[in-house]
């Protein structure tokens, strides 16, 4: 039997308590009714005719109006007869009516007056054995009514304490389990034993409780092989590894970063990691939310040493598999990485470039005096093609001194030796010192330099040389990518507490999946002969020039449309 049909039958089971004592209240409430009407009827009647008959007997005043009223009344009586004795006294009443009826002379008042008495008498004694019984009987039903009700009260009391409870329990006993089930206790299990829903679901139930703690044992020795393979691969990486949980409580330190943080992890294992940072400085810069690249310089191994930190971050998928929740993070994992060879062979790198473009300069410089030398008439005349050739030289030395230039550049910068002078500065002094750079190159393709600067902006805390060789790199650029006869707009404007340059070309553009990639060193765009000259070093160095000045550069590009650099100071 469903829950459905058991509800239903219960509370048919109240509707019929509550029919029951209805109908039986209305049964005892119709016999006490019949046996009032009956006194009524009965015994009421048979008085009033007596009371009636009476008068005319008393008043003696027997005309054919009162003998008519006497008659009707007498008939009435024996129509009435309903106790013991009644009908002979009604009787006996009749035979002395139908005398004096035949003697209108005689006298017989007294003879009437006494068998009417006795006829009231009758009829009031029957009255108060009826009411007495009435009395009784009411007793008695209310007697049964009571204890009628008191049964059914007990009985309706009973069904509402238990029926609830055999609904609520098993629901409750249900929530209970699966709670033990969320928290991986998968030996428990239901007991109901009906043949009901609560039954089905207690076999479900079970056999999904059995299955979990079949597959919770059977891959228990597996996780552990696993937990502990990893443990070891953890253990013996190369790598510094710390683990956090999502309270940044200390999971596992490898002894890498034993070594590194020169603490035993079985002092700091499950402790809270800031606490523990403040008597360790390099902790504690591992806990900062640290997004520079450039790596940290450590003492690790009796010597300095450079490590790249990366942070990864643990997610739980639990929640996206089954509620449809984005993924919650419940712990971290730092890694350091040792790049200290890496870092000396560029640092090599850096010197050797230096070097060699330190070393350039005094040949290229010598080579631009020579060639000075031989455009001065007074060494002598030279022909045609001797001035081509020595034209040739004069740009390709021209070009070798600034590629050996921008290699100094990025060498200082690489080296950290970049040199800031900062003072105030106008910007209009910035603009007019890159556009006086540039004039003549954009003059030569009928470019048209286009000026927004407004005068009332306030000055700028820059290295005025290096902040107008960023603006000068981003104009030449701009004129090299813009086709001949068109417009190059150079604007300043002022946000909030920062003063943006930019400067936009309606060339090409940039395809999208380049522009990531601008400010990186050597990188040029694949534009086919537009890209032959340069070294792809002027964006690289221009974000580190604005960047050590506290700056951002970035770029705004669409094929088609042009491009617009821009940096903020």
């Amino acid at each position: 039997m469903n829950i459905k049909t058991k509800i239903t039958l219960a509370l048919a089971f109240l509707f019929i308590v509550i029919l029951f004592l209805g109908g039986l209240g209305a049964y005892y409430l119709h016999g006490l009714s019949g046996e009032v009407k009956e006194i009524l009827k009965d015994n009421y009647e048979s008085l009033e005719y007596v009371r009636n008959m009476r008068v005319i007997v008393d008043n003696n005043n027997w005309s054919n109006e009162n003998i008519d009223v006497f008659a009707k009344n007498l008939k009435g009586q024996e129509e009435n007869i309903t106790e013991v004795g009644e009908k002979e006294s009604t009787r006996k009443l009749r035979n002395e009516f139908q005398y004096l009826l035949n003697n209108p002379d005689s006298t017989l008042n007294n003879k009437l007056r006494t068998e009417l008495n006795k006829i009231e008498e009758l009829n009031m004694q029957a009255i108060v054995r009826k009411n007495n019984i009435m009395q009784e009987t009411t007793e008695r039903v209310r007697l049964y009514m009571i204890f009628v009700a008191i049964t059914c009260a007990l009985i309706t009391f009973t069904f509402i304490i238990n029926f609830p409870s055999y609904i609520a329990d098993p629901i409750s006993t249900l929530t209970e389990s699966i709670k033990q089930i969320a928290n991986k206790n998968y030996e428990q299990r239901l007991n109901f034993k009906s043949d009901d829903e609560f039954g089905e679901l207690a076999y479900a139930f079970n056999e999904m409780a059995q299955r979990l703690d079949e597959y919770e044992h059977s891959n228990l020795a597996q996780l552990t092989f696993e937990k502990r393979r990893i443990e070891t691969i953890i253990d013996n990486m190369h790598d510094a590894i710390i683990g956090l949980d999502e309270n940044n409580k200390i999971l596992f330190v490898n002894p890498m970063m034993e070594k590194i943080l020169g603490i035993d992890e079985k002092q700091i294992a499950g402790k809270y990691a800031p606490d523990v940072a403040l008597h360790n400085d390099l902790l504690r810069n591992l806990l900062k939310d640290n997004n520079s690249i450039k790596p940290m310089q450590i003492f690790a191994d009796g010597k300095e040493s450079y490590f790249s930190r990366e942070t990864f971050e643990v997610k739980n998928h639990e929640n996206l598999l089954f509620n449809g929740q984005t993924p919650s993070t419940i712990g971290q994992v730092i890694v350091l990485k040792n790049v200290t060879a890496y870092q000396e062979i560029d640092l090599a790198k850096t010197n050797f470039i230096a070097t060699i473009s330190h070393e350039l300069k005094t040949p290229i410089s010598s080579i631009k005096m020579s060639l000075k030398l031989l455009n001065d008439e007074r060494v002598g005349n030279l022909n045609n093609e001797q001035k081509v050739l020595i034209e040739n030289i004069e740009e390709d030395s021209h070009r070798l001194l600034k590629i050996t230039t921008e290699l100094l550049d990025l060498a200082q910068v690489e080296t950290g030796n970049i040199q800031l002078h900062l003072q105030p500065t106008e910007p209009k002094e910035i603009i007019e010192y890159a556009v006086k750079s540039l004039e003549f190159q954009a003059l030569q393709k009928e470019i048209k330099l286009e000026i927004n600067c407004p005068d009332n902006l306030p000055n700028v805390q820059v290295d005025l040389e290096k902040t107008a060789w960023v603006l000068v790199n981003f104009l030449s650029n701009a004129i090299r990518y813009s086709v001949d006869k068109s417009k190059i707009i150079i604007s300043v404007k002022q946000s909030e507490n920062k003063i943006t340059f930019s400067v936009q070309d309606f060339g090409r553009g940039i395809d999208e999946k380049f522009q990531n990639r601008i400010f990186d060193k050597f990188f040029k765009v694949p534009n086919g002969d537009y890209n032959k000259s340069g070294t792809g070093l002027g964006l690289a160095i221009s974000k580190d020039f604005i960047i050590s000045q506290g700056g951002v550069i970035g770029l705004l590009s669409e094929i088609g449309k042009g491009s617009i650099f821009y940096f903020s100071i």
